[in-house]
């Protein structure tokens, strides 16, 4: 699955990364490298009908936007999205 990452800043969202999924379904790399992360609010956003479309199936939701905000730029996240075609959840991980 295609994600993207962005940044909020002033008014609006600057593009920060665009990663695929492994065959297990994470993005471990989404981050830019190198780069140490900052304080801010942040947005993923989920190509999810892409995604379902190579699967054979429709979706309710083409794509999935999750705002979060980080405050602690020394711990990790783990931000999953539990997916089927009508619904999502999501939750902060460890």
């Amino acid at each position: 699955m295609n994600l993207i990452l962005q940044k909020q800043t002033g008014g609006g969202w600057d593009e920060l990364r665009k990663v695929k999924t492994d065959v297990k379904g994470r993005a471990s790399d989404l981050y830019i490298p190198g780069k140490p992360l900052q304080a801010g609010t942040y947005r993923l956003i989920f190509e999810t009908g892409e995604y379902f479309k190579t699967q054979g199936e429709s979706t309710f939701f083409p794509r999935v936007e999750i705002v979060f905000a980080i405050e602690k730029t020394d711990e990790h996240y783990h931000i999953p999205l539990l997916i089927s075609p009508y619904g999502y959840s999501t939750y902060r991980g460890s």
